[in-house]
């Protein structure tokens, strides 16, 4: 196992803008660049399932600033500071029929990125999604080529409907009831759905993510996002169309979406490159970290310098 040489920084140490707003139509997102402002590579993270930008985690955003990268993280529309709109999410029992009525889409989501993108990187972006992350960072490369310089999928899929499905034992992650104890409830959770050789730290991290997320504020709204997932299209033809680097990784261990999906988004993009890791489940336990660091610079020095 590899380990990740990272100085680390607390937030206040990071070199940041600290947080920022962007008005994208309607939608007003909340973001951070970390970074020098003149670096020639911009890479756009984007979180998953109803979790703030906090849960990408400053020693890593660090690292890819340590190797000359900007980083920019923001909030999704419906989590932390930026717009929560109005609108049914789903009940648990549309969750389980896979049915739900979607107050908006993926690809409107895509559309917030996008804009995002325009505003901090108007050269383009290396763009890098995890979970529901992934499929909003597929939509931006599909409708927003000019926008997107490179791609990395983390835990995706591409939405065919076969590939990525969620192992029926970890259904109840979706519909559980509130722990009593938000932190330790979310703690317990990435336990069972993450990596193994999960270590304290990690525990820590997930601590401190909920607790940083809780002081910017309450109220996340994941149902309408996770009606956007339930309303997710078929991609594969339009992934066909590609022509940017592209990485997708995915752990063997993921229950949430199955390693199929990674494989079938691969075998969706020409020329991409698949890598799977061994023991990594629907988390980014720390020592995963070196791979996927070196997969994102790896994939945006493909690119080679903005035009």
């Amino acid at each position: 196992m590899r380990t990740l040489a990272v100085t680390t920084l607390g937030q206040s140490a990071m070199p940041s803008t600290g947080e920022q707003y962007c008005q994208v139509g309607d939608i007003s997102l909340c973001y951070e660049a970390i970074g020098d402002p003149a670096a020639p590579d911009t890479v756009v993270l984007i979180m998953g399932l109803g979790l703030q930008m906090v849960w990408w985690r400053d020693d890593f955003c660090s690292e890819l600033v340590r190797r000359g990268m900007r980083v920019v993280r923001f909030d999704n529309r419906d989590v932390g500071r930026s717009t929560h709109v109005q609108g049914p999410g789903v009940s648990a029992l549309g969750f389980l029929r896979r049915r739900a009525t979607a107050t908006y889409g993926l690809g409107d989501m895509a559309d917030d990125t996008a804009g995002l993108i325009a505003h901090v990187a108007p050269q383009g972006a290396h763009v890098v999604g995890v979970s529901l992350g992934s499929l909003i960072a597929q939509e931006v490369a599909i409708r927003h080529p000019a926008r997107t310089r490179s791609l990395v999928s983390i835990m995706g899929r591409p939405g065919d409907g076969r590939s990525g499905t969620v192992a029926k034992r970890m259904l109840l992650e979706f519909i559980r009831p509130p722990s009593t104890d938000p932190v330790e409830g979310l703690v317990a959770s990435f336990s069972r759905i993450g990596s193994i050789s999960r270590t304290a730290h990690d525990d820590e991290d997930v601590r401190v993510a909920v607790r940083r997320s809780m002081r910017r504020g309450s109220g996340e709204d994941s149902g309408r996002q996770l009606a956007a997932i339930l309303n997710e299209r078929d991609r594969r033809a339009d992934l066909s169309t590609l022509t940017l680097p592209a990485l997708v990784i995915h752990g063997d261990r993921d229950r949430i979406i199955a390693p199929s999906g990674g494989r079938a988004t691969a075998a969706a993009v020409p020329g991409s490159e698949l890598l799977e890791v061994a023991g990594m489940g629907h988390d980014l336990a720390r020592w995963t970290w070196p791979s996927v660091i070196d997969g994102i610079q790896r994939t945006a020095q493909r690119c080679g310098p903005p035009t």
